[in-house]
Formats: C-alpha cells, structure tokens, sequence
C-alpha cells in the first residue's frame, strides 16, 4: 500500500511542476489543487497561473495593479495573500477589492495603498469606491450637458405624445 501512496505522491508533484509559472513555486496540496508561491520573486505582474490555484500567495512583490478578470480563471481559488506591495489604489484596484470582498474579506486590512495621494498607506478596505477613482463611470460630454438640441427633441416627443392624447380623446367621445 505504500508504493501505491509514493506513486501518488510522485504523480501529484509532477503535476504540480507542469504547470507552474517559472518565477514561482508549486505544491499539491492533499486536497486536491495547487499552492503557487510568487512572494519575494520582484514581480511587476502577475504571471501566468494554473487552473488548479488553490492558494496563491503574492505578498513581497513589486505589483501595483491587478487586471480586471485577472482570477475569473481559476475556480479553486481561495486563498490569496497579497500584502506588502506596492499597490496603486486607483482604477487599477478596484477588480482586486471586489474579488477580495468576496472571497476573502480579512485581506482587505492587510493591502496596504502606497499611493496615490490621500490613499497612501491606507488599506484597501478602507477606502471608498470614489476615493478609487471615477473609475470611468462618469457620462461622456455632449450626454452630460445636451444642450439646445436634446430640449428641442423633448419638447417634439411631448407634443407628439399630447397629440395622440387628443386624438384618443376626440376619437373616444
């Protein structure tokens, strides 16, 4: 019986190397999927991560953003340690604060800002959704102030709507 468990053993970490990204290091864990250890490695992005990610650890680094979507790929993933690093807290953060909400609440003390401006040394969890940034949620230019032409258009719909009006009315007495 404990041939068969060393076998296992040895078919578990092989696969673990495969498809471990090369700055980082991987085990299996016993329950099934990966921890992938990036912290201390100097990344400035995030690597390629397998799918089998359970604990991902990317605390020590030089990463300042995540990109939006950056772990809608891995569906085991439920550890994330990402402090100490320095993290914009703009725009650029605002997929990581969602995803730590979700899955990892008490992370979000731990992320520390180091920029920029008022959100300097600051957590990520304490800061509001405006203190991130207008995010691009603003309405563009010619939406946010019309002008003389969306009135006029708003004033011929009125008056085509009040004119069917009278018609129903003529029409139903």
């Amino acid at each position: 019986m404990s041939v068969w468990a060393a076998l296992l053993l040895l078919w578990a970490a092989a696969g673990a190397s495969e498809d471990c990204p090369a700055p980082c290091a991987c085990r299996a864990l016993d329950t099934m999927g990966l921890q992938v250890d990036c912290s201390g490695r100097g990344l400035e992005a995030l690597p390629a991560l397998p799918a089998r990610t359970r604990h991902l650890l990317l605390a020590n680094n030089s990463l300042r953003s995540v990109a939006p979507g950056a772990f809608d790929h891995l569906p085991q993933l439920q550890t994330l340690l990402a402090e100490h690093n320095p993290w914009r807290c703009d725009c650029g953060l605002t997929y990581l604060r969602l995803w730590l909400e979700d899955r990892a609440p008490e992370q979000l003390l731990r992320v520390r800002c180091a920029g920029p401006g008022r959100a300097s040394g600051r957590a990520l969890g304490q800061l509001s959704g405006s203190e991130l940034g207008g995010c691009g949620w603003s309405l563009p230019g010619p939406w946010a102030e019309p002008g003389r032409w969306w009135d006029a258009a708003l004033v011929v719909v009125a008056a085509l709507i009040l004119a069917l009006l009278v018609g129903l009315l003529c029409a139903v007495s």
